[in-house]
């Protein structure tokens, strides 16, 4: 049997203002980051029955643990910190603006954007690790959990590239297929625990309550082009 992995991104941060790559520096919750984890909290005391929600893991990062925490206390469960959680660490591109490294090497920008993976920032963990370490800790979810669910929070970038090497997608092409994880949003799979076991999305960034205004969810955040780019 499969498990219910309920897929949530941690609420926003104080970077996203600024479209800054949080990657693995620790950014703590902006006040709407804290009002959509509350949200989320209120949501899964909502949804415990209907999902039958019997754990709540999340990644060590704090926006991730403080996102997960009223959710768990909602639930009367207490959160799993899972380390191969973590987000993506972009290497050169950690805590800038696609703006800043552009004025620096557009070039380098440019092979990150047409693909993620062979153009992947200088010094980042390279996506296919990221895979590794995401899924195999969703699928150890998965296995500890079977016919159950978990409410899993993570990362825009780790999901993206755990899903794509789920689903059989290329994982240079996380940022075309899956522009983004909304903040606090839920994106559901079935996942078997074991390797190369089915996985199933059945649906994605289901809003929980209040979701970031339109400035903060900004292209550049996300690692999308604006819309005025002309790449």
């Amino acid at each position: 049997m499969s498990a219910r992995l309920l897929l949530v991104r941690h609420g926003q941060t104080v970077w996203h203002a600024e479209n800054r790559y949080c990657g693995s520096s620790d950014v703590a919750l902006t006040e709407a980051g804290e009002r959509q984890a509350e949200a989320l909290g209120r949501w899964s005391a909502g949804h415990a029955h209907e999902y039958g929600i019997q754990a709540v893991a999340c990644s060590p990062l704090s926006r991730a643990r403080r996102t997960a925490a009223p959710s768990a206390r909602a639930l009367g469960l207490e959160p799993a910190v899972h380390e191969r959680l973590r987000e993506t660490d972009f290497g050169w591109g950690e805590g800038r603006t696609i703006a800043e490294m552009t004025a620096e090497d557009p070039g380098l920008v440019r092979a990150f954007q047409q693909d993620a993976e062979r153009g992947a920032f200088p010094g980042s963990e390279p996506p296919a690790a990221v895979a590794e370490r995401v899924c195999g800790a969703l699928r150890e979810l998965a296995a500890a959990y079977e016919g159950g669910t978990v409410l899993v929070v993570a990362h825009n970038t780790a999901f993206r590239i755990a899903l794509c090497a789920l689903l059989g997608i290329p994982l240079g092409r996380y940022r075309q297929v899956l522009p983004r994880l909304d903040n606090a949003a839920v994106t559901q799979i079935e996942l078997d625990g074991g390797s190369g076991g089915r996985a199933a999305l059945r649906s994605l960034n289901v809003p929980t309550g209040e979701l970031p205004p339109a400035a903060s969810a900004a292209p550049e955040a996300h690692g999308i082009p604006p819309v005025t780019s002309p790449r």
